[in-house]
């Protein structure tokens, strides 16, 4: 029995499905509200429910897999297309049922829990490093205004501050002092829960076996291996190292036309988090390199040698995410000696 394309059009309290058969024709439309979710699903016969890989989607992947379907995430990007019409809710489930018919149509692997709590733990580091940089900012520009000049840096910020507080002579009166006083223990603060953030990613990544394998590769530590589990788990949604150092935005942007082909910058597509880790884990190992001897470090020597700095941190950060993908898919720990073989 052939199964049918339900389109689901997720949201906050009411969701719209257009039930398709192969032929692309629309057999039913209905509306829900989200506690009839679920329930009406479960009493459906195994069909290919379709959704826009948007807010709480991979939640309704895992409960609606749960309920005996075969479900996928696609793009928003390439859903338009296929639209007709104006912009409704009935026209956005049918046009996501279509374009999952398409012959070589890309969809977007769900997360499990597990690397859902994960994202989550980065997400709310990021966000508490971005607080820090602006409060740290908001001291040095405050303190500029009566006069006194700190160096760039949250360490000198929390080097300076206290000397500068005890300082009798350096015109600051007493209600500055209180306030600036208050804004140093804020920052103190949010240092604190970014230690230990960074200790609970640690423990984590010590303790899972994906993210013990990606840390034996040179410039991947607790925080990228986190971060590349949380976004690609085992990486079975790439069928090559070079399709996930395309999906994370470290390969050339392409434009051919007239079959004259030209490269240009990386093209940034993907998750920019993850690309911003890969590279600062690149610009890290090539700081260490020294005399080492291995295959890598000799292949970044000749990178070295030919190209600029910045540029040598994205070839080896697309060269990691490559390795990366074939320690996973092989499941074998970092081979430094067969760097040819693994980064395919």
């Amino acid at each position: 029995m052939n199964k049918v394309t339900i389109g689901l059009d997720i949201a906050k309290s009411v969701f719209h499905l257009v039930v398709m058969n192969q032929s692309g024709r629309v057999l039913k439309k209905k509306k829900l509200k989200r506690y009839q979710v679920l329930s009406y699903f479960s009493q459906l016969e195994p069909s290919i429910v379709v959704m826009e890989a948007c807010g709480s989607c991979h939640y309704w992947c895992r409960e609606l897999t749960k309920a005996g379907h075969e479900v996928k995430a696609i793009a928003p990007q390439y859903v338009v297309a296929y639209r007709k019409g104006n912009k409704h809710d009935y026209n956005d489930a049918e046009a996501i049922a279509e374009a999952s018919q398409r012959e070589g149509m890309r969809f977007v692997p769900f997360k499990s829990q597990e690397q859902q709590d994960i994202q989550l733990m980065h997400r709310i580091r990021e966000r508490m490093i971005a607080q820090q940089t602006a409060l740290s900012n908001q001291i040095r520009g405050s303190l500029a205004e009566y006069g006194i000049v700190y160096a760039r840096g949250v360490a000198t910020v929390v080097k300076e501050l206290p000397f500068t507080l005890e300082e009798a002579d350096n015109g600051l009166s007493m209600l500055a002092r209180q306030l600036f006083q208050g804004l140093f223990n804020d920052l103190l603060v949010l240092r604190e829960r970014i230690k230990e953030m960074d200790k609970e990613l640690k423990a984590f990544a010590q303790n899972h076996p994906v993210c013990e394998r990606l840390m034996s590769m040179t410039g991947i530590g607790p925080l990228i291996a986190t971060a590349l589990y949380a976004g690609i788990g085992q990486g079975q949604a790439f069928n090559s190292g070079r399709h996930l150092a395309a999906w994370l935005g470290i390969v050339p942007k392409q434009h051919t036309t007239g079959d004259n082909p030209r490269l240009l910058g990386i093209s940034k597509r993907g998750n920019t988090y993850l690309r911003t880790q890969m590279i600062n884990g690149a610009r890290a190992a090539l700081r260490h390199i020294g005399d080492k001897t291995d295959k890598v470090s000799q292949w970044c020597r000749a990178c070295l040698a030919r190209m600029s700095f910045n540029k040598a941190c994205v070839a080896l950060a697309n060269k990691m995410a490559r390795m990366a993908w074939a320690m996973l898919h092989h499941q074998q720990d970092y081979l430094p000696g067969q760097i040819n073989k693994a980064a395919v």
